[in-house]
């Protein structure tokens, strides 16, 4: 068992600052990797901006490895995923370099001749780790331990408010996107209609983009579907955010809302998506309402885990979050309502399966407001226990940023907008909303 290497399931940044902190510790680190190159998901939404500044996006064991390669860690500014890749996540990987290896699709996780129904001698038993390559070829690899860091990007929540597609989504997937619109690529929103579904720090970013490409382009207009009322908390903590950057997305979102670039709609759960005889969008609520016929329909309603290749080991999450049980009262936006989050290590994360542990995105399950901080104190510790140093594992050496949020979930769903937990009822406000697009 301690000649077999830890496998490390995706090569984005918390991946990626697990391996540095295995190798710090002399351990043997392999990354899979089921992009072409690192960070392959953050690639994706190269083009926004993120939130947090340079020193709350580098890990530290990260910087050490850097460091003696020459490289110097950048100190001010807030880059774009594509900047963070180029000047902190692309060099990491290089200094990894054969320890990480790319086109490798996990396809399950098990424990070497036993499934999930067998005690006997499970916790002394290598991991079998099943991956396929770009080709298709099938491979067997056998690991210490697991670190699943696969985050969840491939595993975007749909529009249906059930938590399932809405009625028609899949059919009508080509006018669907789950991704921020980019104001550098403007042509398929410019002079169009765009219905946004989706609230939270995605949708502020969307806002952005979208009412940027309107002012470029005359005739582009935006509609923005919530499922919440409007109340103090629909667009952040705004300047009681402890980051700053995060308070001003929202902030920006609400002043475009009333400045009356952007038709708000609330209360507004999908139920349907079809199209009218032009091949246009209709979205339909589940009161009947159907909003104006859109060109494009992006939906930002949040991620959930892909856990089925994880069938055959014994997992503990919480039945609501699909996060570790131990973690899930304080992330869950149900009841988790005073606006700090407490970090979280290798204890709360540890799974009934020995030596296999969630961390990053996907330990946050489906719950929001995951910060890249967050999962570097949870690899550090996690790589910790793994190396058996338990005073290291638990210490915590992270104080999360307030969100500036009171939220609940009345907050979040109910139409009276009564907060929970240790909120006090938040009182309702009153914007212009606006009944549909303005040519």
């Amino acid at each position: 068992m301690n000649d077999l290497p830890i496998v490390v399931i995706g090569a984005g940044p918390q991946g990626l600052a697990a391996a540095a902190h295995l190798r710090e510790r002399g351990l043997t680190p392999l990354v899979l990797e089921q992009g072409h190159a690192p960070a392959a998901a953050v690639a994706e939404w190269g083009h926004v901006r993120l939130f947090s500044a340079w020193p709350e996006l580098i890990d530290a064991a990260s910087v050490r490895l850097l460091e003696a390669t020459g490289w110097t860690a950048p100190t001010t500014g807030y880059p774009t995923g594509a900047q963070w890749i180029e000047r902190y996540l692309a060099p990491l990987a290089a200094a990894l370099g054969d320890r990480i290896r790319y086109d490798a699709l996990v396809t399950g996780v098990s424990r070497q001749g036993r499934d999930r129904l067998v005690d006997a001698d499970r916790a002394n038993t290598p991991f079998t780790v099943h991956v396929v390559d770009a080709a298709g070829r099938e491979e067997r690899l056998l690991a210490r331990a697991v670190i699943d860091a696969s985050g969840t990007w491939r595993t975007p929540n749909p529009a249906g408010a059930d938590g399932l597609p809405a009625l028609g989504e899949r059919a009508h997937a080509a006018l669907i996107s789950h991704q921020v619109p980019d104001r550098t690529h403007p042509d398929p929103y410019a002079g169009k209609h765009t219905v946004l579904i989706g609230a939270g720090d995605s949708a502020f970013n969307a806002i952005s983009e979208l009412t940027r490409i309107a002012s470029a382009h005359p005739g582009t207009t935006i509609t923005w579907a919530i499922r919440r009322v409007v109340s103090e908390t629909t667009f952040g903590g705004g300047a009681d955010d402890q980051l700053p950057e995060r308070g001003a997305l929202g902030i920006r979102a609400r002043q475009a809302v009333e400045s009356a670039h952007v038709d708000l709609v609330t209360g507004f759960r999908t139920a349907r998506i079809d199209t009218d005889a032009d091949g246009r969008a209709l979205v339909t609520g589940e009161g009947g309402r159907v909003l104006p016929a859109a060109d494009s329909v992006v939906v930002l309603t949040g991620f959930r885990p892909d856990l089925s290749f994880l069938g055959e080991v014994r997992l503990d999450l919480d039945p609501t979050l699909e996060a570790p049980r131990n973690i899930a009262a304080e992330i869950d936006p149900n009841i988790h309502s005073c606006g700090s989050v407490q970090a979280t290590g290798a204890a709360d994360l540890a799974q009934p399966e020995p030596d296999l542990y969630l961390v990053g995105m996907k330990s946050y399950g489906r719950a929001p407001t995951f910060l890249a901080l967050t999962g570097y104190e949870q690899v550090r510790s996690v790589v910790a226990a793994i190396a058996g140093d338990h005073e290291a594992a638990a210490r915590v050496e992270l104080v999360l940023p307030d969100t500036g949020v009171c939220g609940g979930a009345g907050v979040y769903d109910e139409p009276d907008g009564v907060g929970g937990g240790c909120c006090a009822p938040v009182g309702q406000e009153v914007l212009s909303i606006g009944a549909g697009p303005r040519g």
